[in-house]
């Protein structure tokens, strides 16, 4: 998509700058709330990705493992965030049975997985 071709956010016309980033700033920590409230596997992950950051800047040897080990959790809580917005996605276009919306959620969740996976190898390559 070139830039001429995306539509245009209503409640950002007009926005440059410092102003459009303020804007896009309120509405990534709005997400943030949001994902909190209303997503139960969010708000456990946040739990658990508290202490393993903490653990990362203390296990971490030097600054390459440290946001290895940081950015494999984090990594976690982004793909979440992105499995979320898929599913609401296909909740929004219906609610009935369709094959192509559980493949879809079915592919979200296996991203999750895989993100998690990669936490565990990347933790055991450095620490053991």
């Amino acid at each position: 998509m070139s830039g001429s071709d995306k539509p245009e956010r209503e409640s950002w016309d007009g926005l440059r700058g410092w102003r459009r980033l303020h804007r896009a700033s309120r509405d990534s920590l709005r997400g943030l709330a949001e994902a909190w409230r209303a997503e139960e596997a969010f708000r456990i992950e946040v739990l658990l990705v508290l202490p393993a950051l903490a653990l990362a800047f203390v296990l971490g040897g030097n600054g390459i493992e440290r946001a290895l080990l940081a950015g494999s959790v984090l990594l976690v809580l982004i793909v979440e965030l992105l499995n979320s917005a898929i599913e609401a996605v296909v909740d929004r276009i219906g609610r009935e049975h369709h094959a192509l919306s559980g493949y879809a959620k079915r592919l979200g969740s296996a991203a999750v997985l895989l993100s998690l996976l990669l936490v565990v190898m990347v933790w055991l390559a450095i620490l053991v």
